[in-house]
């Protein structure tokens, strides 16, 4: 058996839909994985508009927010963990 036929298949996103509790992503294998919004916490600062204008990057194995400057991986709804957030400005 080859290394590429072992190899699984990277996880490639067909959409995503960001609500005020979540980010859920279809995959073209048909799977639906939901993070907690808190998990980005630009997408957790975006307005509505701002959450809709996305596009799926790298032929699905990501996503882009231009608005907020979010990216997601396709493979992070599967093994990721929340984003660290920026420290907050004090005296500001």
């Amino acid at each position: 058996m080859s290394t590429a036929a072992q190899r699984k298949a990277e996880p490639r996103l067909r959409s995503v839909d960001v609500t005020a509790d979540g980010i859920t992503a279809q995959f073209e294998d048909g799977r639906t994985v939901t993070i907690p919004l808190s998990w980005s916490w630009r997408l957790e600062r975006a307005t509505a508009a701002q959450r809709k204008n996305y596009r799926i990057a790298a032929n699905g194995l990501g996503a882009h927010w231009p608005d907020v400057d979010e990216d997601l991986s396709a493979r992070g709804f599967f093994e990721g963990t929340p984003a660290p957030r920026p420290p907050e400005s004090k005296g500001r």
